[in-house]
């Protein structure tokens, strides 16, 4: 399947500032506040691969991601969408991230022990998979919209269910540097960008040492600082 040009209007296509020279067909369509985009581009630039990116404005004129080009491209109509340079479209954040880890196994993203990898995932999937889809724009403008609750709360539900979620990452994590030692993982790639929304929305990260340590020490590294949503092209 060809992939097809759906630059919004008004917003360049721009290639990822990684190490990697030359012309690129792959391409990243996401926002740069969406955390799940976030992640994708961290794990981009662990593997030194260049994509370049495609902004997807989800607030914009009602949001790009209703379009019917857009849908045509991901019927989820969310983001991210990685297009491959031949053209096969890949969905999710993490089925995205271990596409990556197992086509660019360096440096690897998930422990070589079962077990270990299974831990790594779950907490990986507390953020992505719990505390994510509650917080999500879509489940947040339904609150507004058809639920008629105001923006004050809102912003209680947000940090009610970060803070269900941070609650047992806490717990979970492993002496550091990083989520899970002296190597960065998947968690890792989920933990910065929650971090980030549970600022914006002013959840009290002094209940959480561990989690601040770690966002902290990942954001030291180079492709960690670069995905920084502030970082980006469409950044506002």
């Amino acid at each position: 399947m060809p992939a097809r040009d759906l630059t919004p209007p008004g917003v360049a296509s721009t290639k990822a500032a990684n190490t990697n020279a030359g012309e690129t067909s792959v391409k990243l369509y996401g926002y740069f506040r969406s955390s799940a985009a976030y992640r994708v581009r961290i794990a981009l630039n662990l593997k030194n691969l260049s994509a370049e990116q495609r902004s997807v404005h989800l607030t914009r004129n009602g949001g790009w991601q209703w379009s019917e080009d857009y849908r045509a491209l991901n019927p989820q109509k969310r983001v991210p969408a990685l297009v491959l340079d031949d053209g096969e479209i890949l969905l999710q954040s993490l089925a995205i991230v271990e596409y990556l880890d197992e086509v660019h196994p360096q440096p690897p993203l998930l422990p070589g022990d079962p077990v270990e990898r299974a831990q790594v995932r779950a907490v990986s999937q507390i953020m992505a998979c719990d505390i994510h889809p509650v917080n999500n724009l879509a489940v947040l403008n339904y609150l507004k919209g058809p639920l008629k609750q105001d923006q004050a709360a809102v912003d209680d539900w947000y940090r009610h269910w970060v803070t269900e979620g941070f609650d047992a990452i806490e717990a979970l994590l492993r002496p550091g540097p990083y989520a899970f030692g002296a190597n960065v993982t998947m968690a890792d790639l989920c933990l910065v960008p929650q971090v980030f929304n549970a600022r914006r929305f002013k959840v009290d990260m002094g209940k959480y040492p561990r989690i601040a340590a770690v966002d902290a020490a990942c954001l030291k590294l180079p492709a960690f600082d670069k995905a920084r949503p502030e970082n980006q092209p469409d950044a506002e």
